[in-house]
C-alpha cells in the first residue's frame, strides 16, 4: 500500500445564503487548493459539515470534488453516518465516482459499546466500496468514541482487507506513534490535530488531514520543510506562529471561525448550517483585528477575490 506523504486539507462545503449548496465556488476552490501544494482534499467531514447534510447532498458534494480535483489531488471523501446503510450508501457512491479513498467516523448517536462492535461496525461500511482505501476516522472528542486504536488495527485488520490506516484526530502521541509503528508500521496513519503537526512529526508521522491547511497549507508546508532538513529552530518557531493563529481561533466556534478566515481572505463561502451560526459583524471584526496584529495577511497566501455566483 503506497501510504500518502504531505497534507490534505479538509475541504469546506460551499453554501449559497440560503443554505443550499454552492455548487460552482467547488472547482474554484479545489484550484486554490492544488496551487497551495496540497496532496488531497477531505470532503464531506468535521470542516465540509458532513453532518448536516443529507445522504443526498453528500454525493453531490463528493462528485463535484472529485469532478473538479480531476485527479490532481487525492479525493479522500467522509461517508460515517450514525445509519451504517447511509454509510454504506455513501461509500459505494464515493467508489463509483471515482473518489480516491473513504474515512468514516464512529457512529455518534447509538455509540459502538466496544472495540469489537466498533471494528465490526467499520467492516460493514468498509465492504460497501471494496476497491477503495478505508481509513477509520478517529476523533473523539467530536464522536465520544475513544477507544485503543492498537486494539482497533488488530481486531479490524483480518474483518477490513482494504483497511488502509486511520485518520487520528487526538493528542494521545504516544498511542499515535505506536499506531505508525504497529507491524512494522503496516498502516497509513494520518494525524489531525493541526496545532500538533511538529510533534506528530517528531514521532514518524509523514502525512497529515487538517482544516486549517484549506488557508495555511503553504505556512504548515514550511514548517514540514524545515523539519525533513534538519532546520529545527526554523521548524519550531515556523510551527510556533499557526500555533498562536489557533489560538485565537478557538476562541471561536472553529468552522465558522475558519470559513470568517476564508471570507477575510477573499472567498465567501457562504454561511454555515444550524447548529452551528455563522459571525456576526462584531466577532468577525474583532477576529479580523487579531489576525492582524500576528499579521496573518501578510502570511498568508495571497487573496484571491471570489464572487459568489
Amino acid at each position: 500500500m503506497e501510504k500518502v506523504t504531505g497534507l490534505i486539507a479538509a475541504a469546506f462545503t460551499p453554501f449559497h445564503e440560503d443554505g443550499t449548496i454552492n455548487h460552482s465556488l467547488i472547482p474554484a476552490l479545489t484550484d486554490k487548493l492544488v496551487e497551495d501544494g496540497l496532496r488531497g482534499i477531505f470532503v464531506c467531514g468535521s470542516n465540509g459539515e458532513g453532518p448536516n447534510m443529507t445522504t443526498a447532498e453528500r454525493m453531490e458534494v463528493a462528485e463535484a470534488f472529485v469532478k473538479a480535483a480531476g485527479k490532481r489531488l487525492l479525493v479522500f471523501v467522509h461517508v460515517g453516518h450514525s445509519s451504517i446503510a447511509e454509510a454504506r450508501a455513501l461509500a459505494a457512491h464515493a467508489q463509483s465516482i471515482g473518489a480516491d479513498a473513504i474515512s468514516a467516523v464512529a457512529a455518534f448517536y447509538f455509540k459502538p459499546t466496544s472495540v469489537q462492535n466498533l471494528a465490526d461496525s467499520m467492516a460493514q461500511i468498509a465492504a460497501a466500496a471494496p476497491e477503495l482505501p478505508f481509513y477509520y476516522y478517529h476523533i473523539p472528542h467530536l464522536t465520544g468514541v475513544g477507544m485503543d486504536m492498537i486494539e482497533f488495527l488488530r481486531i479490524a485488520a483480518p474483518a477490513i482487507p482494504n483497511l488502509a490506516g486511520i485518520k487520528y484526530t487526538a493528542t494521545s502521541l504516544q498511542e499515535y506513534q505506536s499506531c505508525l509503528e504497529y507491524e512494522n508500521g503496516k498502516f497509513d496513519i494520518l494525524y489531525g490535530l493541526d496545532e500538533m503537526l511538529l510533534p506528530a512529526m517528531a514521532v514518524g508521522a509523514k502525512g497529515a488531514i487538517g482544516s486549517t491547511y484549506t488557508f495555511a497549507a503553504p505556512l504548515y508546508l514550511k514548517t514540514m520543510e524545515h523539519f525533513r532538513n534538519g532546520r529545527m529552530d526554523e521548524a519550531r518557531a515556523s510551527h510556533a506562529y499557526m500555533v498562536e493563529v489557533i489560538r485565537y481561533l478557538v476562541k471561536y466556534p472553529p468552522i465558522p471561525g475558519q470559513k470568517a478566515i476564508m471570507q477575510m481572505l477573499g472567498w465567501n463561502l457562504g454561511p454555515c448550517r444550524l447548529p452551528l451560526t455563522s459571525f456576526s459583524q462584531e466577532a468577525y471584526a474583532k477576529f479580523h483585528g487579531e489576525l492582524d496584529r500576528l499579521s496573518f495577511f501578510d502570511k498568508a497566501p495571497a487573496r484571491k477575490v471570489v464572487q459568489t455566483p
